[in-house]
């Protein structure tokens, strides 16, 4: 089940600190980043943040904007997004801002942690994962039940530290303050452990007063069955390739870029590409690269359609071209319709070899799209 668009939002000090240990909150923003804030939590469809942000810094996490708000109702939205927190103890004051104001909210925890939140008899729905927190069931169950497209993350470092780890973020916004805290026991963004390698793209860089706010993408794929937030990345660029493609009545449009393990892009390629009127977009790409790079063991493929089986054109279908290529690990958008060949499952074929092939099906109506007038 697709997962929402995670959008971590933090600002941090020259230092890397989220705050001192003072009694008050560490003011880091600037006031236009503050309004700045306002419109993010504007644009999504809930917030989240811990328990440990809860009971630290007591926020309404509101969106103040008047207009905001009656943009939002005109769009067909409540005026404020869903406020989300996790607790695995459920252990949570009853009277903390965060019940009291804003719209609807929610509370995730583990099973023994529901009944104590059930036992506050907290304003909101609370929601057991099990007997451990699951950060996954999480994000599904928000998708599916709340409907929600976009998550909008506060904190804490923790939580922060947990989504990147387990390749869940798609975005990071981090506001980055000039000043020092240099408290040793002040709460730090990140904390350590084992982050996905490679590095993150920057897709922002913005002066706001005092204050510069840097957006960045996760580029490293995931590893075997387990997708990751750069996975959709990755295969939304394979469906725009696939829109690309010279149109044809006899074969399908399809995009497919190889990607290694630290988020570098080998190759990319679409089919009919150049002019050859029978090259398929994983051929395409795959020719591009050196047999001999060592980075092919570890890459992925993803393609808007899963790697053909049989083909008339040449003799070494794209299922083929993979396995020889040593790839092991291919994301796809759309399992192959019987409209050239009947019973094609290149899925199969690579799986039964070893490959860990992931569907990502949210993606299927942007594959199909170049490919409508082929279907019935």
């Amino acid at each position: 089940m697709p997962h929402p668009y995670v959008l971590l939002s933090a600002a941090v000090s020259l230092d890397g600190y989220l705050d001192d240990t003072g009694p008050d909150r560490l003011l880091l923003s600037s006031p236009a980043d503050f309004d700045r804030v306002d419109e993010v939590r504007a644009s999504v469809d809930a917030i989240l943040i811990g328990a440990g942000t809860i009971r630290a810094d007591n926020p309404r996490l509101l969106v103040n904007s008047e207009e905001r708000r009656a943009t939002r109702v005109a769009a067909g939205k409540p005026p404020y997004p869903l406020k989300v927190t996790v607790s695995g103890s459920g252990e949570l004051d009853p009277a903390a801002n965060f019940w009291h104001t804003g719209g609807e909210k929610v509370v995730y925890t583990t099973d023994q942690g529901a009944e104590r939140a059930r036992e506050a008899g907290l304003a909101a729905d609370v929601v057991p994962l099990g007997p451990t927190l699951d950060w996954r069931r999480l994000l599904e169950h928000l998708r599916s039940v709340y409907g929600v497209e976009r998550l909008m993350v506060e904190g804490g470092g923790r939580i922060h530290t947990q989504l990147l780890q387990q390749g869940l973020a798609d975005e990071v916004q981090l506001v980055l303050a000039p000043l020092f805290v240099g408290d040793p026991d002040a709460p730090r963004l990140f904390g350590p452990g084992t982050y996905q390698g490679g590095r993150l793209r920057l897709v922002e860089t913005r002066r706001i007063e005092d204050v510069v706010l840097m957006r960045y993408e996760p580029t490293a794929p995931g590893t075997g069955p387990v997708p990751s937030a750069a996975d959709h990345h990755w295969l939304a660029l394979a469906c725009e390739l696939a829109a690309e493609c010279p149109p044809s009545r006899t074969a399908f449009s399809v995009g497919a870029v190889v990607v290694a393990a630290d988020g570098t892009e080998l190759a990319r390629g679409h089919s009919r590409e150049s002019g050859d009127p029978v090259v398929h977009a994983e051929e395409a790409a795959l020719a591009k690269i050196s047999p001999t790079d060592p980075r092919l063991a570890t890459a992925t493929v993803y393609t808007s359609l899963e790697p053909c089986t049989r083909r008339a054109s040449r003799p070494a279908p794209c299922a083929r071209l993979i396995l020889e290529a040593g790839v092991g690990r291919v994301v796809t958008a759309w399992r192959e319709p019987d409209t050239f060949v009947a019973a094609a499952d290149g899925t199969g074929m690579l799986t039964a070899a070893g490959v860990d092939v992931v569907v990502l099906g949210e993606f299927e109506e942007r594959a199909t799209a170049p490919n409508r007038h082929l279907l019935p």
